[in-house]
């Protein structure tokens, strides 16, 4: 690099650091010089504010927004009132999705509910292997967002805020805890689906927003190379690859020496986890050593991107020390034949979860790992198109398990329609607050400075619920 690039890098590296803000060039000196980058990442928490009850986080998205009203909030006075005019005292003014100036009408619950467990849980009928852990599950019927559509919903769940840019609770989680595993990244995220009524996800809901790079998300795929473009190329073999890796390592410390980007640290540090990568998740993805009675309880054969599959390799990167597992399961978006559409949804999910919650029991890891499933919103208990259901936020359900969660436990309510959450009403920030909080995190503690403010995955709202903590 001549003298005059250099002149011209610094001039550069003086305008982008004075536009970061004080925070991010505090920041951005954690990862300023190699061996810093080098260094497996401990986390800006390195004493917990509370004593933590989880290790990690099994995070379940019902991509597309579930029916809560036909999965685990029965209303008997909707049954009753299906096919009448829905109450204009309760819909006149509210967001709708696609129903606006529609007549709306009552749509009741399309399957019935049973009772479950010792403590009663109640949820679609078509469970045949929850019921098994119903004991163990935390079920929120209150839960409401802030996003009546399918991006900016998912962006808020993720993020706590509707505007994109901002980290993923993933990415806040590593960025705070750091990592238990030094050959696979501390934030993963798998997709499956069974090819319905699907919304796009973009790989933003896991990115990590202001924070650096290394805390973003790393999508491995069940079919194909898990991670493109990972493999090293023909003829090459790891000493060589490593040669090559040890290269560009000292280049970009030479680099980084003249411009100081924290951008530039996290590569060097993502190229050598690229390349421990490359012995760790061929193994992570074969399921050869798994015995036959597990893939049997899974119900899958072996890596096919199946949710059942994805389950597995849940379970697999939580031993690993996978800090945030996220699980996209996608195609519930059921503007129409929702009745056939659950049916063959929870046929997908209900074995494989129920095995998730019995394989991390067998293996003494339910009571550190937080299970969370729902979708990005519920869906309107007005029909669309005579079949179907209309995207809500008002008013929806989540299930926790395990993790310091008290099981058996019901908590919240939506109104005797299933519209609006009006007992124990609980925000997505309240959902990011107790998770934190289950992982020995204050919520209003871990923040960063951006653009002159601070920021926190649950901004400037949210509250642990303590009365579902055990």
């Amino acid at each position: 690099m001549n003298l005059d690039a250099i002149k011209l890098h610094k001039r550069r590296t003086f305008l982008t650091q004075a536009c970061r803000g004080v925070g991010a060039v505090a920041l951005g000196s954690l990862f300023g010089n190699a061996n810093a980058a080098e260094d497996k990442w401990r986390g800006v928490v390195t004493k917990p504010h509370v004593p933590p009850k989880a290790k990690r986080v099994i995070f379940i998205v019902m991509a597309g927004g579930a029916s809560h009203l036909e999965m685990f909030d029965n209303k008997p006075e909707l049954l009753k009132q299906h096919g009448k005019p829905f109450p204009e005292s309760i819909s006149k003014g509210q967001p709708i999705a696609q129903l606006q100036g529609a007549k709306l009408t009552c749509f009741g619950p399309q399957w019935g509910f049973k009772k479950q467990g010792k403590s009663g849980q109640e949820m679609n009928e078509l469970f045949t292997h929850l019921p098994e852990v119903a004991d163990d599950l935390c079920i929120v019927r209150s839960l409401h967002t802030e996003a009546i559509n399918h991006d900016p919903a998912h962006t808020f769940m993720n993020t706590g805020s509707s505007v994109s840019g901002r980290p993923s609770m993933g990415s806040w989680l590593t960025y705070g805890l750091g990592a238990e595993t030094d050959d696979l990244p501390g934030f993963v995220v798998l997709t499956s689906s069974r090819g319905g009524q699907m919304q796009p996800i973009a790989s933003r809901q896991w990115a990590s927003g202001f924070l650096p790079g290394r805390f973003q998300g790393v999508h491995l795929r069940g079919q194909g190379d898990p991670v493109l473009y990972l493999a090293n190329p023909k003829g090459v073999g790891q000493d060589q690859q490593k040669d090559v890796i040890d290269a560009v390592s000292q280049l970009n410390q030479i680099h980084n020496g003249v411009i100081d980007d924290p951008e530039v640290a996290t590569r060097i540090s993502q190229y050598e986890m690229a390349f421990k990568m490359q012995t760790s998740v061929p193994a992570l993805m074969d399921f050869k050593n798994e015995p036959a009675k597990i893939l049997d309880m899974y119900g899958t054969k072996g890596t096919d991107g199946s949710f059942a599959a994805n389950c597995l390799l849940a379970r697999k990167l939580a031993e690993k020390g996978v800090r945030f597992i996220q699980l996209y399961n996608r195609d519930w978006d059921h503007h129409g034949g929702v009745k056939d559409g659950i049916k063959g949804k929870i046929t997908e999910i209900d074995q494989p979860l129920t095995a998730l919650i019995k394989d991390l029991k067998r293996l003494g890891m339910f009571d550190d790992t937080l299970i969370v499933l729902t979708g990005e919103f519920g869906r309107t208990p007005m029909s669309q198109g005579g079949s179907g259901r209309d995207h809500h936020m008002k008013g929806f359900s989540v299930v926790l398990a395990g993790g310091g969660i008290k099981g058996g436990t019901s908590y919240g309510a939506t109104d005797e329609f299933g519209y609006n959450a009006v007992e124990n009403v609980f925000p997505v920030h309240n959902l990011h607050a107790t998770m934190l909080h289950l992982l020995g995190i204050d919520h209003e503690r871990l923040t960063v400075r951006f653009q002159g403010r601070d920021y926190r995955l649950t901004d400037v709202h949210g509250h642990v619920v303590k009365e579902i903590l055990a």
